[in-house]
């Protein structure tokens, strides 16, 4: 039996859209790809998507409903979640009706828990999680989900309603981050991330294993670094050294955007969000004394993905 999905992932700061075949036991990858569309932006913080947020999104989805469209996807056929932005969002039903008016895309907004378990089943069929607890980490724009598990389940999950968007809007005053804006930042880090702390103590993983975001453009940095190349796009599970990581920590913290923009591997997209979530990254590794760094470049839509096929 053959069958053609389609899966959109609207996140804060990113639109990801996958388009995928099942033949049999088989499954092909016809078309992905990630558009910028910042419904954060302006409005985050207020709990509010903003009118030129709107006008972003519905771009990217007009563009993602044309692929759609090209590939025969049936509207029966395409699963579109919305995360922090939109389940926070005081217009997220207008937000929602407006997108299925224009484009036909009807969104399932999905609450903190579900999305840290879809982001799970997403990693886990990305990398080789092991036996010993891993901490899964997915930075946003909006949220933050922690995962304690190994490849066979979840011990315990958190998402945390402070994604990149979020915090720089809350910290970052300045460019380069003030040492006092940074360690504001750090104590608020302390105080929030009380529930984790707990399941860390409780859980002791070895491991942070990084998805999407923020992971991607380390992983990248630390490829152009040693290799001269991008990431290859055909792995789905790498090591990100930890002494590469704290490289690229300083270079970023040190730099103003258009320094950043200068790192070879450093996208638009992640050149100012990058600060705060390579903070939330250093802290999560002192903090806990973890001492390896894993990514997986499958997330939330994979994770969509693999509960269809179950």
């Amino acid at each position: 039996m053959n069958s053609r999905l389609g899966i959109i992932d609207l996140g804060t700061n990113t639109f990801h859209l996958l388009i995928i075949e099942k033949r049999g036991a088989t499954i092909d990858t016809l078309f992905k790809t990630s558009m910028p569309a910042r419904i954060g932006m302006g409005g985050i913080n207020k709990d509010l998507i903003t009118e030129e947020a709107i006008d972003r999104a519905l771009k990217v989805l007009k563009h993602f409903r044309t692929k759609l469209d090209e590939f025969s996807i049936a509207l029966a056929q395409t699963f579109a979640f919305g995360t922090s932005a939109i389940r926070n969002a005081s217009n997220q039903n207008e937000f929602c009706t407006y997108v299925k008016n224009e484009t036909g895309i009807i969104i399932t907004v999905i609450d903190g828990e579900r999305e840290a378990e879809l982001i799970y089943k997403g990693v886990r069929a990305g990398v080789s999680l092991g036996m010993e607890p891993s901490l899964i980490m997915d930075i946003g724009g909006g949220s933050v989900e922690f995962i304690i598990g190994n490849e066979k389940q979840i011990f315990w999950k958190k998402s945390f309603e402070m994604g990149g968007q979020r915090l720089m809007e809350k910290f970052m005053r300045h460019d380069p981050l003030s040492e006092a804006s940074r360690r504001k930042l750090y104590d608020y880090f302390e105080e929030q991330l009380i529930p984790l702390a707990n399941a860390v103590h409780q859980y002791a993983p070895v491991k942070i294993v990084g998805s999407s975001g923020s992971f991607d453009t380390l992983l990248d940095i630390d490829f152009q670094n040693r290799t001269g190349e991008w990431a290859p796009k055909d792995i789905t599970d790498f090591q990100l050294p930890l002494a590469e990581f704290f490289r690229s920590y300083e270079i970023i913290l040190t730099s103003n955007h258009g320094q950043r923009m200068l790192i070879p591997g450093m996208i638009e997209l992640r050149a100012d969000m990058i600060v705060v979530a390579v903070c939330l990254i250093d802290y999560i590794l002192k903090r806990y004394n973890i001492r390896k760094i894993q990514v997986s470049s499958y997330a939330l839509k994979e994770g969509v993905l693999a509960e269809l096929l179950e």
